[in-house]
């Protein structure tokens, strides 16, 4: 039992919670998986939530002041380190704009019914350690790896329609089958998932998007009409054919770039941001379909797709309310992911460029190159990456990072010059930077800056 709990248990013995406390949800079915245990646990017991949340505090279990949602029947508590959310079992109901539900104090039986889905309504008693199912169908469920609500699908998806997405994720991240009738209430209350903020909905789909499935959970959120409320943009993707070098539409391709990265990620040695480089993924192609031509020749073209993607990218993105630090390494690799099969050879000076524009993502864009090239028609010729990682090396232990820019800071230039604030010293500023870049004037060497100035 992790710590967290056990300190719980024993504060609680000799006290009306003393086997009237319950593990609920997820903990209790990962265990019964067999899966790794996580810190993420659900109490529920029929006395008051926040006297048992004052009682932790009191007994200085709990490291923080009890916080209370009494409309929700609901207190948090902070034990070990672990975040755990304490549940009076209650019966709900909602109204039909919102998913903030009546609560009315019920048996744990009514508990379990308002719950999700039948493999989450499993109770471990914590101080006996007696295993309950409450309904007497979440075991059965859970043996036969279905996933089903406990009450009629369409109005426990009413209820709350962010268990769509969690459909959708239980399925593929435990591999359950849906039970029959699920995905068809799934389809009929689509529209529902519009009440629910962006906020919960990014949450979901970055669950998805954490695992090697999440192409799977990605290609169903679209079959069932749940990516309208989403990302509209991904659902135009769909067959839109791109010829040439490819034999999938955009989408069914971009699934795969996604399979593709977390091959590549898996064979890399190198420490990446996994979810930068999925995310790219995903969105590397988002803006194909509105860049899409056929030229003269009746080839088809996406001409500057790569920055009408970023600026989508960076759109949907705030949409599902990431913020800014998290979606411009994104945005960044996207922009940036055609760049590398543009031209025959790698030089030094496309190398420090690519160090100076990519930062710390250059391994990212390597690996997503690859996922994106190993996607192509089968028996296209691969993009070779190797000479590129090594003139990437070679020019990495030459030249750090860090001085690939001006040697002379503008306050220099304006002295040498004699010039004022302006976009002079800046175009100045550029072109140092650019001869540093090009190899015509070694990082850092001010003495040669100054005389190609006054030369110029």
């Amino acid at each position: 039992m992790h710590p967290a709990l056990l300190a719980i248990r024993d504060a609680t013995l000799q006290t009306s919670f003393e086997n009237d406390l319950f593990l609920v949800g997820g903990a209790v079915r990962d265990e019964l998986l067999g899966l790794p245990p996580k810190s993420d646990f659900d109490l529920v017991t029929r006395g008051s939530s926040a006297e048992l949340a004052q009682l932790l505090y009191q007994k200085k279990v709990s490291t923080i002041f009890p916080v209370t949602y009494e409309r929700f029947g609901t207190a948090m508590v902070q034990v070990a380190d672990v975040a755990i959310e304490i549940v009076t079992a209650r019966k709900e109901s909602y109204d039909e704009n919102s998913r903030k539900p009546h609560v009315e104090p019920p048996s744990y039986e009514d508990d379990a019914r308002r719950r999700d889905f039948t493999a989450n309504t499993l109770m471990r008693n914590l101080h006996s350690g007696e295993l309950k199912d409450p309904l007497g169908t979440g075991m059965a469920d859970l043996s036969a790896k279905i996933l089903r609500t406990p009450l009629d699908p369409v109005e426990t998806f009413r209820d709350d329609p962010l268990r769509m997405l969690r459909a959708v994720r239980f399925r593929w991240q435990l591999g359950f089958e849906p039970a029959p009738g699920l995905y068809e209430a799934i389809r009929e209350t689509r529209d529902r998932l519009k009440i629910i903020s962006f906020e919960r909905i990014r949450d979901e789909l970055l669950k998805m998007l954490s695992r090697p499935t999440g192409p799977e959970a990605l290609d169903e959120l679209l079959k069932l009409g749940l990516m309208e409320t989403i990302a509209p943009e991904f659902e135009d993707m769909v067959g839109v054919e791109q010829g040439n070098y490819h034999h999938l539409d955009v989408w069914d391709h971009t699934l795969l770039v996604i399979r593709n990265a977390w091959r590549v990620m898996g064979e890399s040695d190198a420490s990446v941001d996994t979810r930068a480089l999925i995310l790219s993924a995903l969105f590397h192609d988002v803006g194909k379909p509105p860049t899409r031509i056929i030229d003269e020749e009746g080839r088809t073209r996406f001409f500057g797709h790569e920055s009408v993607g970023e600026e989508m990218t960076r759109k949907i993105l705030r949409r599902w309310k990431l913020s800014e630090r998290e979606i411009d390494p994104v945005a960044l690799l996207v922009k940036n992911h055609m760049r590398l099969g543009s031209s025959p050879t790698f030089s030094k000076p496309a190398a420090r460029r690519l160090i100076r524009d990519l930062g710390d993502y250059v391994e990212e864009l390597l690996l997503l190159v690859e996922a994106d090239a190993s996607s192509l028609r089968p028996g296209v010729r691969a993009l070779d990456l190797d000479p590129i990682r090594e003139r990437l090396s070679q020019v990495c232990h030459e030249t750090p990072r860090e001085v690939l820019d001006s040697p002379l800071t503008g306050e220099e230039i304006m002295s040498i010059l004699g010039i004022q604030p302006g976009p002079e010293v800046g175009r100045w500023k550029s072109l140092l930077t650019e001869r540093v870049l090009d190899g015509e004037l070694a990082p850092g060497d001010k003495q040669a800056a100054r005389q190609l100035l006054t030369a110029t």
